[in-house]
């Protein structure tokens, strides 16, 4: 678990890039949010974990819940500061939430959960959730049956042995055990258009580029510059994603 929290707090040193460049998500996610947890965003207590720039937190602000915000990465933390600086944020990880017992009614992972210990994060969750909170996790995941994206993933592994196109989401979207903890999961589809500097900007912001160095970093989005220009050569590229989404309802009281 070390390697992966280095890993996750590598963010940290583009918090203003991923900022710009992220997508964010479809308001059909949400949607399903509340149908899945049973009630409406707009009121509700929620707890977004791994709030990184807070990209999740100002869209379920917009959608009248009242988040606190928890992230580890000083960076992150700092760059949602500045772009939320009415939100209550706190450090810490969902390993070990620095909240009270029963405090809130969703606590939210968007693109996170995989950066926690599920023995230890799904446990702390159940903890801090009010009786019939919801535990909600999702993950933006690039449509891999789009031909671009199939071979810029393929690129992608050829020289990080990973992909960046938020891959973690089926693998890991509920613990090892998850008919233990009662996930249901749904998938939502959506796109996005924006600049060729903006996809290459979101592509730079993921983790496998923190470990692969500025110089190969460079000289892969260089490449991909190229490639990518003889698919949209008007330089404005649809993203496509699948957003991968698990929700867990913690039981009510016993009577």
């Amino acid at each position: 678990m070390g390697r992966m929290t280095d890993r996750a707090l590598s963010f940290d040193s583009v918090a203003a890039q991923y900022a710009a460049a992220r997508p964010g998500y479809p308001p059909v996610l949400f949607d399903t949010v509340e149908t899945l947890a049973g009630r409406s965003l707009a009121g509700a207590r929620v707890v977004d974990v791994g709030a990184g720039t807070g990209i999740a937190t100002r869209l379920l602000r917009e959608r009248g819940a009242h988040v606190t915000a928890v992230e580890p990465g000083p960076g992150m933390a700092a760059q949602l500061r500045r772009d939320l600086p009415d939100v209550p944020l706190v450090r810490g990880t969902g390993d070990a939430l620095p909240l009270a017992d029963g405090t809130a009614d969703l606590i939210t992972y968007a693109q996170s959960w995989h950066w926690t210990d599920p023995t230890r994060s799904l446990p702390e969750a159940l903890r801090v959730l009010r009786p019939g909170g919801a535990l909600v996790l999702w993950w933006n995941v690039a449509d891999p049956d789009v031909p671009w994206i199939a071979a810029q993933d393929a690129r992608l592994r050829s020289v990080a042995g990973d992909g960046a196109h938020g891959g973690h989401g089926p693998r890991a979207a509920t613990p090892d055990r998850p008919a233990d903890a009662g996930f249901t999961r749904r998938r939502v589809h959506w796109t996005r258009e924006v600049s060729l500097d903006t996809h290459l900007g979101n592509l730079g912001s993921h983790s496998i580029f923190r470990v692969l160095g500025a110089e190969a970093t460079a000289a892969f989005l260089a490449a991909e510059r190229a490639e990518l220009l003889s698919v949209f050569p008007d330089g404005t590229v649809e993203e496509a994603y699948a957003v991968e989404l698990a929700v867990t309802r913690r039981g009510p009281a016993p009577e």
